[in-house]
């Protein structure tokens, strides 16, 4: 009856056969949340008439919710609901304009298409994540995502000069930039935009001092909502709030972001340490050269890449036996040193010239041997680069194709702290995930440059006693976390899984302002219900996949 009437003026495509709604019941998650239908809008005015079409509901006492999903690559439950799933990757996925230094997007335009387009005009959008091959836009803007260009270029924040959203009023609103003068030539106007912009001012003057206080001391955070950029006294800018939102506040049909020129020359410098000890002062001392990425895999990394070397090698290009030959370097390293490196990381630099960049690279591999003593490699062309990017991006594949009878469970998969940390922080973190190790393997990848670790659980989720591990080893390392005063999320979000912490990161008074504020944008609560506030343990345990789908 519903899809009947939802039809009245809708253009796109409405779908309720199982294929469809178990496709869309999943993303790249421990969660299963099947929903009731699956639209796919075929432009902005469907986008306004899904809205309205559950406002009306709603005033009918029927109760529809609306939740974005672009390619579904997201890890933690962010697009997956019981009611109505909108999905943009069909029809909202155009390139719209490619200008001088920035790009005009809808938001289902998949990564993998946008990036080729920008290369030609010599462009390059940097904050894109380790799944750019598979995600689209629409994800990128709202979980707020970095990767591993992030630490010399900054994460989507940054990149992002407009957007244009649906509210809750079934308008589309362009958001940009509101200075005080524009704040007040509004304030008598009853409209929703206008009203709604004072109000968020109000809020966030009102708390300021809260705010201040709870902003995580790392450079990368995608928990709760960032209200600490959004009023600084004379602009009132709400893009900053709606990147990393997850889709809480209205459904974004559009997105200006700004590009940066492709850097004409890049090496990879690799670095081989036998102990975690030296990691801060090595991170530091990298820095002083500005690198466009510090990179890392732990040994557990490392040994399933080993492993597993001939699947490894079918996602690299090239013949076997060269391919081999490509890692007997690390064998030699391992031999000479006496076993596996507890750390590798990748180093990567650029440069205007092939001159500069040697000099950068003669002067880093010169300074680090002498005063840190460890092993390092100036890779020597593209395919030993590809190597080592392979590794590091394609742990997770390995580990979900070769261990059987597991589940890639990824519930405590980006948390930060400072770098300065690494030393105390690993070691601390390696000794709570061994106490499990009878029910879980996992490998620690991440960006070390910013203090940022990815932890890729296996587990047997049919097992209901493993599957009850999952609150228990959340809860201590994010008291681990917050002993370094870090964030629960970096750049991942919080979704399902984590927004049950939300108030334990930041205290009971700011999960009650991100509250008043998903409230004042979203007051019928119709945008991806349970994300960022609302959401529990119990419903997060209800859904965990019992088995490897």
């Amino acid at each position: 009856m519903i899809t009947e009437e939802l039809k009245a003026g809708f253009r796109g495509d409405i779908a309720t056969d199982d294929a469809t709604l178990e496709s869309h019941s999943r993303d790249y998650s421990i969660f299963k949340v099947r929903p009731l239908m699956v639209v796919f809008p075929r432009d902005v005015d469907d986008v306004k008439r899904l809205v309205r079409f559950v406002e009306e509901k709603r005033k009918k006492k029927e109760y529809f919710t609306l939740t974005a999903r672009a390619a579904g690559t997201d890890m933690t439950g962010g697009p997956l609901s019981e009611s109505i799933v909108v999905n943009f990757t069909r029809y909202m996925n155009r390139i719209k304009e490619i200008g001088k230094d920035y790009v005009v997007v809808e938001p289902g335009v998949y990564f993998r298409d946008l990036e080729p387009e920008l290369a030609k005009k010599g462009l390059m959008y940097p904050a894109y994540p380790a799944s750019k091959d598979f995600c689209a836009i629409g994800g990128i803007v709202m979980n707020n995502s970095g990767g591993e260009k992030t630490l010399l270029y900054g994460k989507t924040e940054r990149y992002v000069d407009g957007l244009k959203m649906v509210l809750a009023d079934g308008e589309e609103h362009a958001i940009v930039p509101v200075s005080r003068g524009s704040l007040i030539a509004r304030s008598k106007k009853r409209d929703f935009e206008s009203q709604t912009w004072r109000k968020l001012k109000q809020i966030v003057e009102k708390n300021a001092e809260e705010i201040s206080r709870a902003q995580p001391d790392v450079s990368k955070n995608s928990s709760g909502y960032s209200l600490w950029n959004v009023w600084n006294g004379t602009t009132l800018d709400p893009i900053r709030l709606f990147v990393g939102s997850q889709g809480t506040l209205g459904l974004m049909t559009e997105v200006k972001l700004h590009l940066v020129p492709m850097p004409k020359y890049s090496r990879l410098v690799v670095i081989f340490l036998r102990t975690l000890s030296p990691v801060a002062d090595l991170v530091n001392e990298l820095l002083e050269f500005k690198p466009e990425s510090i990179e890392s895999y732990d040994d557990k990394t490392f040994g399933i890449a080993l492993r597993f070397l001939p699947s490894l090698f079918r996602s690299m290009k090239g013949s076997f036996l060269k391919l081999l030959w490509e890692f007997l370097p690390e064998v030699g390293m391992m031999i000479r040193s006496g076993g596996m490196p507890k750390m590798v990381m990748l180093v990567s630099f650029t440069a205007e010239s092939e001159a500069d960049l040697q000099d950068t690279i003669t002067a880093v591999t010169g300074r680090i041997r002498k005063k840190f003593k460890v092993s390092v490699r100036a890779v020597r062309d593209a395919q030993e680069e590809e190597k080592y990017w392979t590794i590091r991006r394609q742990s997770f594949a390995l580990l979900h194709g070769h261990i059987k009878n597991r589940d890639t469970a990824p519930f405590i998969d980006d948390i930060v702290v400072r770098p300065r940390y690494l030393p105390d922080f690993l070691p601390k973190l390696n000794a709570i995930l061994d106490k499990y190790k009878q029910h879980l393997i996992y490998t620690i990848a991440g960006h070390p440059g910013d203090g940022n670790f990815h932890i890729i659980p296996l587990m047997d989720l049919k097992n209901p006693e493993v599957r009850s591990l999952i609150p228990i080893i959340s809860e201590e390392v994010y008291e681990l976390v917050l002993q370094y005063h870090g964030s629960i999320t970096a750049e991942h979000n919080d979704g399902i899984i984590r927004t049950p912490y939300i108030a334990r990161m930041y205290g009971e008074d700011m999960a009650r302002i991100f509250m008043e504020v998903k409230t004042l944008f979203d007051p019928h609560g119709i945008f991806n219900p349970g994300k960022k506030v609302g959401g529990t343990i119990k419903y997060a345990m209800d859904h965990i996949k019992s088995n490897r789908e």
